[in-house]
């Protein structure tokens, strides 16, 4: 009778038991041993063998722990910036809450606001009494507001203290002149009453600018420019002028209150830092399990059970006039499939 071929697979149909081929194909086959598939079964009750960690302590892993803290320095590092970039935005917030909306000051006994400038005390309003120089007016150039470009007029301004501030009346958008404003708004003439606000000087720019006309709100570029001494330490931005003239520049934005992103970019910073170490925790634990679940199934890496490996293909047997038997090709297609496990 014809033996079939789930017969020779099983062992359990009619025919002849196997031949010498067929016992040697099978003995070079490695399968799980009972107690194996029974141990990595999970049956209720088996206590299971520990993970073993060990492994952590070779080159790879020490490296890849190595650059984990590398990696974590470099996020806290960037994160203490972005949180000192917050403090320095909450500083300047926490004056302008401070400062801005407070009742003016009259200069007589303040003149060190303008002469002697302390950062705690910008946007400190201050009311002065005196005329403006209008014949020293100075456009600041590349002062954008808005998106749009534009300048900024300061005029000097002689306090009946016998001070020179420098006023800042405002903003004018570009004109039809290349480099310079089509009109700037007069001042008042004669004696007026000016509230501003404390700013401090800018730095000096590493670029020239046209006669009558300034880089940024350098003060001291401004005393060299009309001639005469100037507080030099800061100067007004203009709230209001009593008589107002007929028209004026427009007003300068005022500052924001917004402290911006900082904070939620200093937190991620921190936690991508931390997140490299549990990432590495986290492989290092599935690399256990992995191991520990081929121990107790008897799998090795010889056999390519894991995926860095490749089991070699058996190379069939062949009688010799080439023709396989049976059992010959059963075998070789079971070694093919356990190979592609």
């Amino acid at each position: 009778m014809t033996q079939t071929s789930n017969d020779r697979v099983t062992g359990t149909g009619p025919g002849p038991g196997p031949g010498p081929d067929q016992r040697a194909g099978n003995a070079g086959r490695s399968e799980p041993s009972e107690s194996s598939r029974q141990a990595g079964s999970g049956r209720p009750g088996q206590k299971r063998a520990r993970l073993d960690f060990r492994f952590l302590l070779s080159p790879q892993w020490l490296g890849g722990l190595a650059f984990c803290a590398i990696f974590s320095v470099a996020c806290a590092l960037l994160g203490q910036w972005q949180m000192d970039r917050r403090m320095e935005a909450v500083t300047e917030i926490n004056k302008v809450l401070e400062n801005y909306d407070d009742a003016p000051v009259p200069l007589a006994g303040n003149e060190d606001l303008f002469t002697a400038f302390e950062a705690p005390r910008e946007w400190t309003p201050v009311e002065m009494t005196g005329e403006y120089l209008a014949e020293d007016t100075q456009i600041v150039r590349n002062r954008p507001k808005a998106g749009k470009p534009g300048y900024e007029v300061i005029v000097p301004f002689q306090a009946d203290t016998g001070d020179v501030i420098a006023v800042n009346r405002g903003w004018l958008p570009i004109g039809n002149t290349a480099g310079w404003p089509d009109v700037v708004p007069a001042p008042p003439e004669g004696e007026a009453t000016v509230v501003v606000r404390t700013r401090p000087g800018e730095p000096a720019l590493e670029r020239d600018a046209p006669e009558g006309q300034l880089a940024s709100i350098d003060l001291v570029a401004l005393e060299e420019s009309v001639g005469y001494p100037v507080s030099d330490t800061a100067y007004g931005e203009m709230v209001e002028e009593d008589p107002a003239p007929a028209s004026r520049p427009q007003t300068l934005v005022p500052p924001t209150l917004d402290e911006g992103p900082h904070l939620s970019y200093s937190l991620q910073w921190f936690l991508f830092g931390l997140m490299s170490f549990i990432v590495w925790g986290y492989m290092g634990r599935q690399r256990a399990v992995n191991d520990r679940d081929d121990r107790e199934l008897g799998l090795t890496e010889e056999q390519g059970y894991l995926s860095a490996y490749r089991a070699p293909r058996r190379k069939p047997v062949r009688r010799r006039n080439g023709q396989l038997t049976d059992e010959e090709a059963e075998d070789a297609l079971l070694d093919e499939a356990e190979a592609r496990r």
